[in-house]
Order: C-alpha cells, then sequence, then structure tokens
C-alpha cells in the first residue's frame, strides 16, 4: 500500500485586494513618494566611472533575460523594475565582471520576489533559470553581497509606485484605468530593460508610461482630448517640468516602437523561453543583429 501524497496544490497568484482609497485620496503618500524617490536614484554613469568590463548593451541583455524570468514565473508587476533598481544601485557602487551579471541578476530577483511577493521565487528555479550556469552557493553569496553594498535598504521606490496615484487623479472611467494601468506597467518594464532611463526619477518614468497609456486610448480621448492638456494634468500630479515629462513620454513611446519592429523583425524571439536566453549568456548564440542583444555578444 503507498501512502505518498499525490496531491498537487495550484497557487492562485492574481488574487488582490481592493483599492484602498485612504491610500489613494490622501496626497500625502503621494507627497512621500515623490521626497522619498531621489534616495534611490542611480547618481553617476556607472558605466563611466565604476564598470570597467561591463557595457551598456550587457545590461540590456541581463535586464530582458530578468523580465522574461518575471514574467513567467507570473510576479507581481513591481517584482522586475525593483529588481532593476537593485541592480543599477549596485553596479553604481561596485564593480564586476560581466561573467557576474547574471549572478548579480538573480540575487536582485531573488531579494525584490522575498520583499514584494507572498511566494517568492526560490534559489533552486533560478539556478534552473541560468541553465545551472549559477549555483545555489554563488547566489546565496552574491545576495548578501548585494544586500550589503545596499546597506539592507531594499524598499526602494520604484515607477510602479505611482502608476495608481497618477490614474486616479486623471479622472477616467473604471474600464480604461484597468486597460492604461496595465499598458503603463508593460511600458514600465519596457523602459526598466533601457539604461538611459535610469537617470530618470521614477515619478518621471511613471508619468511618461502613464502618459503614453492614455494617448493611445481611444476611450480616454474623450478626456483628454490633447496631448498638451494631459502633459500639463501629469506635470500638475507630479511636479515633474514640463519639457522633461514631454521629453520622457516621446522616449518611451520610442522605445515601444523599437521593440515592437524588433518584435516583428524576430518574430520567433518573443516565444523564446528564458532558459534559451541565459544559454545564450553561457555558451552564446550566433545571431545576425546590429544590436548585440544576444548574450554570445556579452561573454
Amino acid at each position: 500500500m503507498s501512502l505518498s501524497c499525490e496531491e498537487t496544490c495550484v497557487v492562485e497568484r492574481t488574487l488582490r485586494a481592493k483599492k484602498d482609497p485612504a491610500l489613494l485620496d490622501d496626497p500625502r503618500v503621494l507627497r512621500n513618494l515623490l521626497e522619498l524617490e531621489d534616495r534611490y536614484l542611480v547618481s553617476t554613469s556607472y558605466f563611466e566611472c565604476v564598470q570597467k568590463d561591463v557595457q551598456p548593451y550587457m545590461r540590456k541583455v541581463v535586464a530582458t533575460w530578468m523580465m522574461q524570468v518575471c514574467e513567467e514565473q507570473k510576479c507581481e508587476d513591481d517584482v522586475f523594475p525593483l529588481s532593476m533598481n537593485y541592480l543599477d544601485r549596485f553596479l553604481s557602487v561596485h564593480p564586476i565582471h560581466r561573467t557576474q551579471l547574471q549572478s548579480l541578476g538573480s540575487a536582485c530577483m531573488l531579494i525584490a520576489s522575498k520583499v514584494k511577493e507572498t511566494l517568492p521565487l526560490t534559489t533552486e528555479k533560478l539556478v534552473v533559470y541560468t541553465d545551472h550556469s549559477v549555483g545555489q552557493d554563488e547566489l546565496l553569496k552574491f545576495e548578501l553581497l548585494l544586500l550589503m553594498r545596499l546597506k539592507w535598504d531594499v524598499l526602494s521606490i520604484t515607477p510602479i509606485d505611482f502608476v495608481d496615484q497618477i490614474l486616479h487623479r486623471l479622472h477616467m472611467d473604471e474600464s480604461t484605468v484597468a486597460v492604461a494601468k496595465k499598458h503603463a506597467h508593460t511600458f514600465i518594464h519596457l523602459c526598466c530593460t533601457d539604461h538611459t532611463f535610469s537617470v530618470y526619477t521614477p515619478s518621471m518614468v511613471a508619468a511618461g508610461s502613464v502618459g503614453a497609456a492614455v494617448v493611445g486610448l481611444q476611450s480616454a480621448s474623450r478626456i483628454w482630448t490633447s496631448r498638451q492638456l494631459l502633459l500639463e494634468k501629469l506635470h500638475e500630479i507630479t511636479g515633474v517640468d514640463l519639457d522633461i515629462l514631454r521629453e520622457c513620454l516621446a522616449q518611451v513611446e520610442t522605445t515601444l516602437r523599437a521593440n515592437l519592429l524588433h518584435i516583428s523583425n524576430h518574430p520567433n524571439k518573443s516565444a523564446e523561453h528564458p532558459g534559451d536566453a541565459t544559454a545564450h549568456l553561457a555558451a552564446g548564440c550566433r545571431q545576425v543583429d546590429n544590436t548585440p542583444t544576444d548574450v554570445d555578444m556579452v561573454f
């Protein structure tokens, strides 16, 4: 007789609490976010001042892999932006070799998921996603090093934190807000893969992403009849300079177009498993591409 339990436990990750009007209506919440966000900014271009062996395109490759892992594991939307904040802050204070980038990215996702998830990513899963090029011992050592370099300050402000606050103040109907929020989160994730956005504050990236989402929605055009009117409202909400907002919004739209163009030129890449990208990191893949986004170009 077998007494082993063969039941499988399926955990649903999509349960959400209702929006708390006390948090959305109280202006102190948004004000505190705006006051704290500068604390987690990367102040210098670490590619020029700190990192000697890591280049911007290498960060792009690792960031794309991290985004794919978070998407496949159905992580909370703020796990990936938070992990990228850790990565940028670490790289701005501690030089590493290019071969350590994947270890760093894995450690960032591990900590971010512990902060934001009820069921965080495990070291075993992350090792599998690296195609075992990173061992558990190495991952745990990097986790401790990362925490020490961040001075254990892991509750960073990210663009995701501003999305609900901004959308609530745009006074759109609930269905439009839901779609705009989904699109804005997607745009924020794309921005996190591009190092040029790391110089923007989270509120700027959030405002630019929300602006791009609203501009693209026909249902929102009845309220926000012009881009200028929308930009002025975003300026009123966040206090970000109008010219900077306009530039950030344009850059978000440019990033989105570039990403859509890349997908249309490489249709098979959109279905790629994160482990495949990891194999590129470790072994390399021969890909004809003007932009070195294949990881063989990194290592």
